[in-house]
This record gives structure tokens, sequence and C-alpha cells, in this order.
């Protein structure tokens, strides 16, 4: 050990209240500095006209918009009318009204026959709903598949499929996949068994109205 190191443990050990000066002095010095630092910190005001972005930041502020509930139903039955006859009927899309418990109309735009306007409504839940969209006819397969996607208004997509069973009956299968509107999530459990519900109305509908359907 050198000499200033055996000084400085004589001066203590004789002395015990070196240690305590000591340790209040660095208790104090080390308040005054925690006290300036946030003084300064707190006094600073934050601008964001001054904030520089790194390549790592984003460059703009976007509005929060959370990510909705999507769901699918699907249902089928069999029809005792031949495939192509169930495929010319559930083309006709304004006559759907007619057969679909929900839709209340359907309205195909005259100069361009592949969009239409659809209008739901339906007391459902403790209240009435009401609900519009354009939805645009994607490419068919005749006798097998219809399909669609929305617009605007709602969103929604879906497709009905054909199924031959013989010459004078066929299997009809819907789907349906839509957004879950925001007035209906406090309900959303209990939405698609609902909607799966009326789907299978429809069929049940649209398979005695078909059969006195004419082109």
């Amino acid at each position: 050990m050198s000499a200033t190191a055996t000084l400085i443990t004589a001066s203590i050990s004789t002395n015990p209240s070196l240690i305590q000066t000591h340790s209040s002095l660095f208790s104090r010095t080390r308040a005054t500095t925690f006290s300036a630092y946030r003084t300064s910190f707190y006094s600073t005001p934050l601008s964001l006209t001054s904030y520089k972005p790194t390549s790592r930041t984003f460059h703009g502020f976007k509005r929060f918009c959370p990510v909705m509930e999507w769901q699918d139903c699907t249902v089928k039955m069999e029809i005792d009318v031949p495939v192509s006859v169930a495929y010319n009927c559930y083309s006709d899309r304004e006559t759907i009204p007619n057969w679909m418990p929900f839709i209340s109309t359907v309205k195909i735009l005259p100069d361009k026959p592949d969009l239409s306007r659809w209008s739901l409504k339906y007391k459902a839940f403790g209240r009435d709903i009401e609900f519009a969209w354009l939805a645009r006819n994607l490419q068919p397969i005749p006798n097998q598949k219809i399909h669609w996607r929305s617009l605007e208004g709602l969103p929604n997509k879906g497709a009905v499929r054909f199924f031959p069973k013989g010459p004078s009956s066929c299997v009809v299968e819907l789907t349906v996949s839509y957004e879950v509107p925001q007035i209906l999530t406090p309900v959303a459990s209990a939405l698609k068994p609902f909607l799966e519900g009326l789907l299978e109305r429809g069929l049940e509908r649209f398979a005695r109205f078909v059969k006195s359907y004419k082109s």
C-alpha cells in the first residue's frame, strides 16, 4: 500500500465522521445534478417541427384505423331443378329480393350490366338494420359459378356454386363474406349463426321460387 493510501486509511479509522461527511456531500451533489437535469428536460418544449426523422422512422402520421373483423358464411342445399335452371334463376339478380329475406332491392345499372346496387333492410338484435352497396359481378362460369365483390358501401364478397346431381336436380352452395359493421361489433359472435340461418331460409325459398321461374 502507498504512503498516501496508508495516510487516508489512518485518517478515516481515527475519525469516522469523515465517512458521514463525504457520504452527505455525495448525496447533495447527486440530488443537485438530478434536479438540474429534471428542470432542463421538462422546461425544454417538444417540437415536432424540429424533429428530424431517421431512416428507421416514419415520415408522416396516419390516422389510426383498426382492423375490422371479417366473417364467412356458407350454406348449401339440394334443389329439384336442373343445374342450368338454377344457374339462370340465380343470375337474374333483380329477382333475388323475391326469395332472400334481408335483401330489399337490387338494381342493375343500365349502362354497366356487371354492376348493381343493393339495399338491405332487416330488423335484428333489437334494431332496424339498413345497408347499401355497389357490387360488381365477376366473370362467371356458366352453370358452375357466380361470384361478386362490393366496390363501395358495405364491404362484402361471395360466390354461388352449382353442382349437378342428375338430370333434374343440383346442389347450390352459397358463400358470403362480409366485414362486420361497426354498429354490430358488440354482437359479432352472434351475427354469423344468425346470418347463416337467414341464408338457409333464402335457399329454401329459392328452391320453391326456381320451380316456377321463367327466364
